[in-house]
């Protein structure tokens, strides 16, 4: 509220002030009749501000939407239909002499490849039953089967608590994020010493070497922690209030799974498609020092294929992330504008009719920047590890950073605005960047140390639920060092699951910084423990100076 009215009272201070020193240079001519008037009817038109204004009633668009974006809603359309089009093609178009490569050879009389024989080279299916029905894949199998159902009431009870009490769950935690690392590094290291197999394998210096290691990594955990101790008070109502967003919306931890597994459902057939791509081609001879051997020739559009198909699919998963993102922001920003006495129907339903709907070439585009950004930075990293010299490859890696940079901080909280009002994209980016500036909020992160603490939790769980995990195998199975791997493979599974529900948990925060923003803006409080929590977030750095002068003023 103070932030809308403070840019207008400099404007009448000016005016005000500059009324009385027309008079005052124009007193020995006429002294009260002259024109004041007329000039404050020409300083008129400068007053106005069409930007600020337009903004100052953001909310929940739930009127009927146009669709946005559509050119590139009909790019990633002609991309799928041409992956599946030739996918297709490839089925009929196979040749089914691939896999009997091995039975032909080259016929002088005939210049060409002959089938000679049937070969006799089958899977050894004895082989892998055995390995099936060994006792540690039927115990790995079992621990992931149970950890993956489990995983399901685990996050929801975490829900739980975070929502009720999440100060005693982060202070409960954090010496967790010290002491299992350091038992974890002291037990390896013992127990490597021990056993003669691991101490001729891996020497003394180096088991040393490993543990000043990690020890150096929990000196820096702990550094952290020091260095942030003053803003995990304020973390810790984040996440409170984002748990309360959350569960009041539990609809979202059931639908954004189904999402995740709709675009495996996705993946299968394309997949098919590409080992029956391989299969389009003929065996034909090739001479290798002097001497004729059958080999196959792929088709020359099979590459271009492979290339098609991987960019489909991985722009369809960028695009799924995406669609996630926008399916909690306007779940929960239906959630956050809605009265305290009423409870938002079919908010989920709309927010997918929407993001399947009118947004779907917002969110194609926004899907499209960030694979673009995932691969430049992934060709910068290569390049870093490679270390080439020269000057011209520093200035491009200095050029791709700043355009990496410029992607973040246009793509940060752009589908959060976009799921709220319906916008274009470019048309969100800017009107959610001006939002939070107006209201000196930082147009990059909310909280960081809210990931960090949220990753720890999940780090402690997922290594506690692993160490039970290895004494019941200990105790029920035969199983020796092979316990160890098999814990550990459900220690993985674990963090996955509920590592999506952080990432979950992190866009509700997203959602309701954005939310606590247009409420700022335009004076009005839908949810009250909200607004006492993010009122405490520090003033943006990039407008502090700008602030001062109102400040002296």
């Amino acid at each position: 509220m103070g932030s809308v009215e403070e840019p207008e009272k400099p404007i009448s201070l000016y005016d005000s002030s500059s009324s009385p020193t027309r008079p005052l240079l124009s007193k020995h001519p006429f002294p009260s009749s002259s024109p004041p008037p007329p000039p404050l009817l020409d300083e008129k038109p400068i007053e106005p501000e069409p930007d600020p204004t337009q903004f100052l009633q953001i909310s929940y668009n739930y009127g009927p939407r146009p669709f946005k974006d559509l050119p590139f809603l009909l790019l990633f359309l002609l991309f799928v239909l041409s992956t599946f089009a030739f996918g297709i093609f490839s089925i009929f178009h196979s040749n089914t002499y691939y896999y009997d490569l091995s039975s032909f050879s080259y016929d002088s009389n005939s210049t060409s490849c002959i089938e000679s024989s049937l070969s006799e080279t089958h899977p050894n299916w004895f082989r892998l039953y055995s390995f099936l029905s060994s006792s540690i894949l039927e115990s790995l199998i079992w621990s992931l089967v149970v950890t993956f159902i489990l995983s399901i009431p685990i996050c929801l009870l975490l829900l739980l608590l975070l929502k009720h009490y999440t100060k005693q769950i982060v202070y409960a935690s954090l010496p967790f994020f010290i002491v299992i690392p350091i038992f974890l590094n002291v037990y390896w290291f013992v127990a490597c010493t021990v056993s003669s197999s691991c101490s001729d394998a891996f020497p003394l210096a180096y088991r040393i070497l490993v543990l000043v290691f990690v020890f150096l990594v929990i000196g820096v955990i702990v550094w952290i922690f020091v260095v942030h101790w003053h803003r995990i008070e304020l973390t810790v109502s984040i996440i409170g209030v984002a748990s309360d967003a959350l569960w009041n919306n539990l609809g979202l931890v059931w639908v954004l799974p189904c999402l995740t597994l709709g675009l495996v459902v996705y993946y299968v057939p394309i997949v098919v498609f590409l080992v029956f791509a391989r299969q389009n081609g003929k065996i034909v001879p090739r001479e290798t020092s002097g001497e004729y051997t059958c080999v196959w020739k792929q088709d020359g559009w099979v590459p271009a294929y492979y290339a098609l198909a991987i960019l489909a699919m991985f722009w369809s998963a960028a695009v799924m992330v995406e669609v996630q993102v926008y399916v909690i922001s306007g779940t929960v920003s239906q959630w956050y504008f809605s009265k305290e006495d009423e409870t938002p129907r079919r908010s989920i339903r709309s927010s997918l009719r929407n993001a399947f709907g009118p947004s779907l070439g917002t969110i194609c585009l926004s899907g499209l920047l960030i694979g673009v950004v995932r691969v430049v930075r992934a060709t910068v990293d290569t390049a870093r590890q490679e270390d080439v010299p020269g000057i011209v490859n520093l200035i491009l890696r200095c050029c791709a950073n700043v355009f990496l940079s410029a992607i973040d901080f246009l793509n940060k909280f752009t589908i959060n605005f976009v799921a709220i009002t319906g916008e274009t994209y470019c048309t969100s980016a800017r009107m959610t960047y001006e939002l939070l500036k107006r209201n000196l909020l930082s147009a990059v992160f909310v909280e960081t140390i809210s990931t960090r603490l949220l990753a720890g939790i999940v780090f402690v769980l997922s290594a506690i639920y692993a160490i039970v995990v290895c004494a019941i195998l200990k105790a029920v199975s035969h199983l020796k060092a092979e316990a160890y791997y098999v814990a550990a493979l459900a220690w993985v599974l674990l963090i996955v699951v509920l590592s999506f529900f952080v990432h979950v948990l992190e866009n509700v925060i997203d959602t309701v910084y954005v939310c606590y923003a247009m409420d700022r803006d335009s004076g009005d409080v839908c949810k009250r423990e909200v607004h006492e929590v993010y009122v405490q977030l520090p003033i943006s750095r990039n407008h502090r100076q700008s602030l001062a002068p109102t400040l002296v003023v």
